[in-house]
């Protein structure tokens, strides 16, 4: 389809991703391998990032300021900003169908809370099974950008809450008003800034973090699920951490997000933990 985002390749610390019309080459630390396609294919690409003399495209042909790509169901609007990302992170697609699996399961329609939200991937696919949705995220352009996300989805008029706020203060508000969720999705950022200059550093936050978001959770929580581009915060890190948080309690599943390639050669792209009351 003319709107579906594809890995096409990668190797040489590089990866090709073709995002609707558009074929893109950005750094990829992990990709130690070597290529699969030809340079001559690599070279097909309508714009390159580096980061070898700061941040900087390289485009073969001029393209537009924005333009859509469809990814596991959910419709994005992508755009090349100064730090090389581009509006989504595609990895995360694969967690989505759980997550909505668990959704379709409830009588009722279940209240999920999506931390450090971005673009909004995990709000509309969750909206996308029924769910109302809070979604969170520090920066003002993000949840705009996550609103007009909406938009293109056909999903303005869905049960969404947009917040711009600082994570932890704002858990903390939502337990004093003794709001719970029914589940929670957590993405938080190495390092950040909320919306009033306050700082996370994840080594030094997550505890509180994830001890949070368990408080907030409802008597028949569905899920609580977690997940890093972090260095260091490995699948086996991470299972300690949510064993921890949750007391032993339900079951947990972690492993690494995956960036399947059409090629075979796929990209290890961060972790992930998820907690369910029920057996995985």
């Amino acid at each position: 389809m003319k709107e579906k985002y594809l890995l096409l390749d990668s190797g040489n610390q590089q990866k090709l991703e073709q995002f609707g019309e558009y074929i893109i080459a950005r750094p990829c630390s992990t990709a130690l391998w070597n290529p699969a396609l030809s340079k001559t294919e690599w070279d097909l690409a309508h714009a390159s990032f580096s980061r070898d003399r700061g941040n900087t495209w390289k485009f073969k042909k001029k393209l537009p300021e924005s333009w859509f790509a469809e990814i596991a169901g959910v419709r994005f609007k992508i755009s090349p900003t100064d730090f090389g990302h581009l509006g989504v992170f595609p990895e995360h697609s694969l967690l989505w169908k759980s997550m909505k699996d668990s959704i379709y399961k409830c009588k009722d329609s279940p209240q999920i809370l999506n931390l450090f939200a971005y673009s909004g991937g995990a709000t509309l696919a969750a909206a996308q099974a029924g769910a109302r949705v809070c979604h969170l995220d520090a920066s003002k352009g993000m949840v705009a950008w996550a609103r007009e996300n909406a938009a293109s989805n056909q999903l303005s008029s869905a049960p969404i809450r947009w917040i711009v706020d600082d994570a932890v203060k704002f858990l903390k508000r939502e337990i004093k008003r003794g709001v719970r969720y029914d589940g929670i999705i957590l993405d938080p950022p190495s390092f950040g800034r909320g919306s009033k200059g306050e700082v996370f550093k994840i080594e030094r936050d997550i505890h509180e973090l994830l001890h949070l978001c368990r408080e907030l959770l409802s008597p028949k929580p569905l899920f609580l699920l977690f997940t890093t581009h972090t260095l260091g915060m490995t699948p086996i890190v991470m299972r300690h951490l949510m064993q921890q948080t949750m007391e032993d309690s339900g079951s947990i599943e972690t492993g690494e997000m995956i960036l399947p390639s059409a090629t075979g050669i796929d990209i290890p792209s961060g972790s992930f933990a998820r907690w369910s009351m029920s057996p995985f």
